[in-house]
């Protein structure tokens, strides 16, 4: 193997984080969509023309429907506010707000009660669909599930339409390679975007002890590659989703009530429990919803925690989740690892 471009190790231990470049460097692409475009989503700065809404199933409280809005912000980047509560200031999607990334990842502001739980498949639509100013409204903490993953909320924006705010993008990348290194042969490395370059360019593999096996996928994030990636559901094994059906339902941070067989890919060790959608069949018989899950809805949510600009460059991940994600995301700002690309 060639050496692999680490950079910087911000966390981690630089034995194994090679061990899993070794791992990484052998897995066969799955899936490979990539564009010649160098700004994918323009120079302009955006919002939305209007405000659109979605509703779904709550994913954790006992209450059957939750409503999220999505309109224009008159001040620059992501917020979410909260209907339901009086003299709170709105969240801001950054990754300064997250409160806890241990199994989905959780924004709140000022009082305890200020938060929005499970934002990533909310927040990824900041990059993935290219809006920058967005004010999110919702009468609860607890977010729509949808049979659909995240093209419902994609609809919605698309309903309300992306407008200029004829001011010009702002892009933000790392000023130089850094990688981090988790504790199960996990990886994130971050290298610079090159000069003129405004693609965010995505190399991502998982590796699962059950039938997802092992998928990687290349791709450049554009709007038509989010959309596709979008519709993909999270997955979970057959013994998480018994779980939150029975014993999980007394602990309020796995119950996941809203959990069913539609709305989330369960697989165990020899097949799948749910059909995977078949956007993303393979020729071999298997699926790639997983990696494409992984690729849209999780990581670019936790890169869009970066609220400097529309982060842009390449990221490497290798059986990564969201706590590696968000822990990286806060090293950046910590010590000093972003700048803004002119």
């Amino acid at each position: 193997m060639s050496n692999p471009v680490i950079g910087r190790l911000v966390a981690g231990e630089e034995s194994q984080v090679l061990k899993a470049y070794e791992a990484f460097a052998v897995q066969p692409v799955t899936d490979t969509r990539l564009t010649d475009n160098l700004e994918p989503f323009g120079s302009q700065e955006t919002t939305l023309e209007g405000t659109e809404s979605a509703e779904g199933v709550g994913t954790f409280e006992r209450r059957r429907n939750a409503l999220l809005q999505i309109g224009p912000s008159t001040v620059p980047g992501w917020w979410i506010h909260r209907t339901d509560l009086n003299e709170q200031l709105d969240v801001k999607v950054s990754v300064r707000n997250v409160w806890t990334s241990a199994r989905n990842i959780v924004l709140r502001a000022g009082s305890p009660h200020n938060y929005l739980r499970m934002v990533e498949h909310i927040i990824a639509l900041r990059l993935g669909m290219g809006v920058d100013n967005v004010r999110l409204s919702i009468a609860g903490g607890d977010p729509p599930l949808f049979d659909r993953s995240s093209l419902d909320l994609v609809e919605a924006i698309q309903r309300a339409k992306i407008i200029p705010t004829g001011r010009p993008a702002r892009y933000v990348t790392v000023k130089e390679p850094v990688t981090i290194g988790g504790t199960r042969g996990d990886f994130l490395t971050l290298l610079p975007a090159e000069k003129g370059d405004k693609r965010l360019h995505l190399d991502v593999a998982i590796a699962w002890d059950t039938v997802i096996g092992q998928q990687r996928i290349q791709v450049d994030l554009t709007p038509e590659t989010f959309i596709y990636g979008a519709g993909a559901r999270t997955n979970a094994t057959q013994t998480q989703y018994i779980f939150s059906k029975t014993v999980g339902k007394l602990l309020a941070d796995v119950r996941n009530m809203g959990y069913t067989k539609d709305n989330i890919l369960i697989h165990g060790k020899k097949g799948f429990v749910t059909k995977p959608r078949p956007d993303y069949d393979l020729e071999n018989g298997g699926s790639c919803e997983p990696v494409w899950h992984r690729t849209m809805l999780d990581l670019v949510a936790a890169i869009a925690l970066v609220d400097r600009g529309r982060f842009i460059g390449t990221v490497k991940s290798y059986r990564a989740g969201h706590t590696l994600d968000v822990r990286l995301m806060t090293l950046l700002y910590m010590l000093d690892l972003l700048e803004v690309v002119e």
